[in-house]
């Protein structure tokens, strides 16, 4: 992590500025820029660890601050401790201390002996630009909180980048969330990730959720799969820009119209390809269609490759798929408040009728596609390919990139139909 001052910005700043004001340092507006209140905070939180009131956030206080960041400590235990006053130090819950430690023993605390501590924070911050590093640390932070979960990687992305996969449960209704397809559209990533943290604290703690959900009773009858971010290096073009160092480097700023601002535009991944029209569903059709679209090769949108499954990343999520046995999929996208159900009319039956029932979850319309959109996206080749159903999530309403200032409605309308589609089909 660089060296953080007053009068830099960027999305490291701001999930530092998110960090403490979480911690209760209140640097004011978590907006990436490092100013006075933020300095401020710095100060105040390096007095309290004994560190250097510099205001500057190098590696002695980011030391200090990491632990926070993953959520967890590594508590050494010592003489006369007990569960009570180690959770009541680190404002946590005696659940989850023991949920971290699978096999203590509450009553046998030995001086000497190391254990997981999970802060009474939570880990995934809802309210900053969700970068692949800050996500790539909330799930190394979530797996150490909650070690029942599974972790892995699925594949890679075109600049080797991890395709990071979560499983929630062990049951045999197998379901697969995934999000970010397209860059722009980063929002949906923090939307799954805190779904995951938000299941795995009810679990570990065996609280219901919104809707009367058991996660207790849904882990052994289902396994949720996610990939939460498909195009981490498109993500890291919109949110942090191009890298002198990206081998795409001149490459992109030709298939970007010579701009250096992938920002407001780009939902390809680094070679100009757009993910969603990359799978071999009416493949054809879209590759067709691209030049009413103005599309003559790589670029921001639409772009549907040199062939199907060209690309790594969808490739990879295809494959997932394919060494699975997914009963039903949602592929999160942005925006419109709409829910996608159908492909050529080769959806089965039931797969209205369940959309349906995430329409009444969220309140988002139930639609089909037209145009372009209609082609070689990843629900449309699940649906041809399995006759399964399979959705696309439109959430939220506005301009892409969404703000993040819209999470916690679009949370609020989703987590009902994520809870439900974990289940649905076993109904």
């Amino acid at each position: 992590m660089r060296t953080l001052r007053r009068g830099m910005s960027g999305t490291d700043v701001m999930e530092i500025q998110a960090l403490l004001k979480k911690l209760g340092y209140n640097p004011g507006a978590v907006d990436g820029v490092f100013g006075p209140g933020t300095q401020n905070a710095v100060i105040r939180f390096q007095r309290n660890f004994g560190l250097s009131p510099d205001g500057v956030v190098g590696p002695e206080t980011y030391r200090a601050l990491e632990p926070f960041l993953m959520g967890y400590d590594r508590y050494t235990v010592r003489p006369g401790d007990t569960f009570y006053n180690i959770a009541r130090r680190y404002r946590t819950s005696l659940a989850l201390i023991l949920a971290a430690n699978p096999g203590l023993n509450p009553r046998d605390l030995r001086s000497g002996q190391e254990i997981v501590v999970p802060y009474g924070i939570d880990v995934v911050d809802t309210n900053i630009d969700y970068t692949y590093e800050i996500m790539e640390r909330d799930i190394e932070g979530l797996k150490a909180r909650y070690p029942f979960i599974e972790t892995g990687v699925a594949g890679r992305s075109v600049l080797g980048r991890n395709l990071y996969y979560i499983r929630l449960g062990v049951g045999p209704n197998q379901v697969f969330y995934n999000a970010a397809h397209h860059a722009l559209e980063w929002i949906t990533s923090p939307l799954l990730m805190k779904f995951t943290e938000q299941f795995s604290k009810a679990y570990a703690e065996g609280r219901t959720m919104p809707g009367g959900y058991r996660p207790r009773s849904i882990w052994d009858a289902s396994s949720i799969y996610i990939i939460p971010m498909v195009n981490p290096d498109g993500v890291e073009l919109v949110l942090n820009g191009l890298a002198p160092d990206n081998p795409y480097y001149q490459d992109l700023l030709r298939w970007n119209g010579g701009s250096a601002d992938f920002s407001s535009d780009w939902e390809s991944n680094n070679r100009g390809v757009d993910l969603n029209h990359n799978y071999n569903a009416a493949w054809e059709e879209s590759k067709a269609a691209e030049a009413s679209y103005g599309i003559t090769g790589p670029g921001p949108t639409r772009y549907s490759g040199p062939y199907p499954e060209s690309e790594p990343e969808s490739k990879a999520v295809a494959d997932f798929t394919r060494s699975h046995d997914f009963r039903l999929v949602l592929a999160y996208h942005t925006q419109g408040e709409v829910i996608y159900w159908n492909f050529m009319n080769m959806a089965p039956p039931e797969a209205r009728t369940i959309g349906e029932a995430f329409s009444r979850d969220s309140g988002y319309t139930l639609d089909q596609t037209t145009g372009i959109a209609s082609f070689a996206g990843y629900k449309d080749w699940f649906i041809q390919d399995y006759r399964r159903p399979g959705y696309t999530i439109e959430a939220g309403r506005g301009q892409n990139p969404l703000p993040i200032s819209q999470f916690d409605q679009i949370y609020n309308d989703n987590i009902r139909l994520l809870l439900h589609a974990s289940v649905i089909t076993q109904q």
